[in-house]
């Protein structure tokens, strides 16, 4: 019984986590499509290159809650702590290659850290701050996101350690994702959030 509810539940989050808010509310709102505009990335970031933060902010916290609302769920039916790791896994894997949209996704970033929520608070929360004294420090969210996957699985281990091995797995998946940007960076091409949100106000003016 416990495999069935399972495998059903690792087949839910997956389709929850293909629902792109980005790709939905670009097309509602009749903005470029994220996939093809600004970065070609439909997240949080992107969409406020190409509309404003209220939206970004929208997008951020669907994400957030499409990784979230899945483990908690399981969480609620008793399903193992290890197998909580796969649907958290399924989560992402639906934000970067979604059924929905022909398996073009996003970063799963945001997704990834609602996943931690209901299975390690304490995790969730370093996670968090990390990613804001990256961004306070550098204004680089890719950069933000990169450093932050990279010590997910050092703070799962230390705290929530029967995770480990699903966080690492979610993490390589990230970094994975982030390689053009990573080149970017290097060569010092990467764009900085402070200039998106920037480009937006005086688009707005």
């Amino acid at each position: 019984m416990v495999i069935l509810t399972t495998l059903f539940m690792i087949i839910v989050a997956y389709i929850v986590g293909s629902i792109s808010s980005a790709i939905l509310l670009c097309k509602l709102f009749r903005l470029p499509d994220p996939r093809t505009s600004g970065s070609g990335n439909p997240g949080a970031t992107n969409v406020l290159r190409l509309s404003n933060k209220y939206l970004a902010a929208t997008v951020l916290i669907f994400d957030v809650l499409k990784g979230a609302l899945p483990v908690w769920a399981a969480y609620k039916l008793d399903i193992p702590p290890n197998y909580l790791g796969i649907i958290a896994i399924a989560a992402s894997l639906g934000h970067m290659y979604p059924v929905f949209f022909n398996f073009k996704g996003g970063k799963a970033v945001a997704t990834a850290f609602g996943t931690l929520f209901p299975i390690g608070w304490g995790v969730a929360l370093l996670l968090i701050l990390t990613w804001g004294l990256v961004i306070k420090k550098t204004h680089y969210s890719s950069l933000a996101a990169i450093i932050t996957v990279l010590l997910a699985p050092l703070y799962t281990w230390l705290i929530e350690p029967v995770y480990t091995a699903p966080v690492m797995m979610i993490s390589v998946l990230i970094i994975i994702r982030h390689r053009s940007n990573i080149v970017r960076l290097v060569k010092g091409q990467e764009s900085k959030i402070n200039q998106s949100i920037k480009k937006q106000s005086n688009n707005t003016q």
